[in-house]
């Protein structure tokens, strides 16, 4: 059948089944606060939201292409998904084979992570098997007053001092780190040595990677004394000595329109929290999630409501829609380089 004869599916955003991980640092505040549909568990540590990564698979929850994955809907529709450009937006996936660039996450970091690094795609294309380096970017969903980031090496700290910081247990002293607040955002480009500490619920935009290099593990050993794998000589490797502390930048509840928060070559993130305003309708496929509050979505004559933690994928071919947050809302909108939301 051809697509022509099936369902419309013009102006229709894309709403999925979240893909829920677990690990020793998660809990079950994906669950009490973002209303992720927890199991028993209680370590619950990350919720992909839009996902094209192998067997990790974001899938339609409802519409004409309810139980789709994305990476079909890509094979059979990529213009209708990204744009006239869409080759060249599959292209960053480089040897790694196409797929959709970027991936967005809900992370519960009930306990500190790894120190740990990424490659960028120039080392992450020699890899077995090949895969998209990984630049991101952190929203600040939550915050305890003792929470932690580490982002990014101290000033004058070299390749020399890192490794023999590492050496001696005493990672933590050469890591840039800050106390955080809900709002802020940090970019964090691919080569930055990073941690999220205990205590923050995040919102994650990233290329479609899941390459990272464990530099330290504060120490930890699982139930039967064994340390989790460390990769120290390829994190030593890909380490960025040259771009010092990474620093947050803070969207502004009381500011009108959309906030610039992260521009670089591989996604843009914005924020809305007050006004109505247009978004997609340009030929550029757009992500939108609700840290939290609600906001009103109207595409066509069609006008929903997404909740706390709610994400959707607005394809390339939607005529433009509006969005206007509630009081105390916010909207991100994350997109591949060169949109205009």
């Amino acid at each position: 059948m051809s697509i022509s004869a099936e369902p419309s599916i013009d102006g229709y955003p894309l709403s999925f089944t979240p893909v829920l991980k677990r690990t020793l640092w998660g809990g079950r505040r994906l669950g009490e606060m973002l209303g992720k549909p927890l199991g028993p568990e209680q370590d619950y540590a990350e919720s992909w939201e839009i996902v094209d990564h192998g067997d990790d698979q974001s899938i339609v929850d409802a519409g004409p292409l309810k139980g789709q994955s994305l990476a079909q809907i890509l094979a059979e529709r990529p213009e209708w998904l990204l744009g006239s450009d869409w080759e060249k937006q599959v292209g960053q996936t480089g040897a790694s084979g196409g797929r959709f660039p970027l991936l967005l996450k809900y992370l519960d970091c009930n306990r500190v992570l790894s120190v740990q690094v990424h490659p960028d795609d120039a080392y992450a294309r020699q890899m077995d098997p090949p895969d998209l380096g990984k630049t991101e970017a952190w929203y600040v969903v939550a915050a305890e007053p003792e929470s932690l980031i580490y982002a990014g090496l101290k000033e004058g700290v070299d390749r020399q001092t890192l490794a023999e910081a590492v050496e001696a247990g005493q990672t933590e002293q050469v890591l840039h780190s800050f106390h955080p607040t809900p709002g802020d955002c940090v970019f964090i480009p691919a080569g930055t040595v990073h941690a999220l500490g205990e205590g923050l619920i995040i919102a994650e935009i990233q290329q479609s990677s899941d390459t990272t290099f464990r530099l330290f593990d504060w120490n930890r050993v699982d139930a039967q004394g064994n340390a989790r794998p460390l990769h120290i000589e390829p994190s030593l490797a890909v380490s960025d000595y040259q771009a010092g502390p990474a620093k947050p930048s803070s969207v502004d509840p009381s500011a009108e329109g959309w906030q610039s928060l992260v521009q670089c070559d591989k996604f843009t993130l914005r924020a809305l929290s007050i006004g109505r305003r247009p978004i997609g309708g340009n030929g550029r496929c757009v992500i939108l999630t609700v840290p939290h509050g609600t906001v009103v979505l109207q595409c066509g004559d069609e006008e929903r409501e997404l909740r706390t933690g709610q994400s959707l994928l607005i394809p390339a071919s939607c005529a433009e829609c509006q969005v206007e947050p509630t009081e105390s809302s916010l909207l991100l909108a994350m997109g591949l380089p060169d949109e205009t939301v």
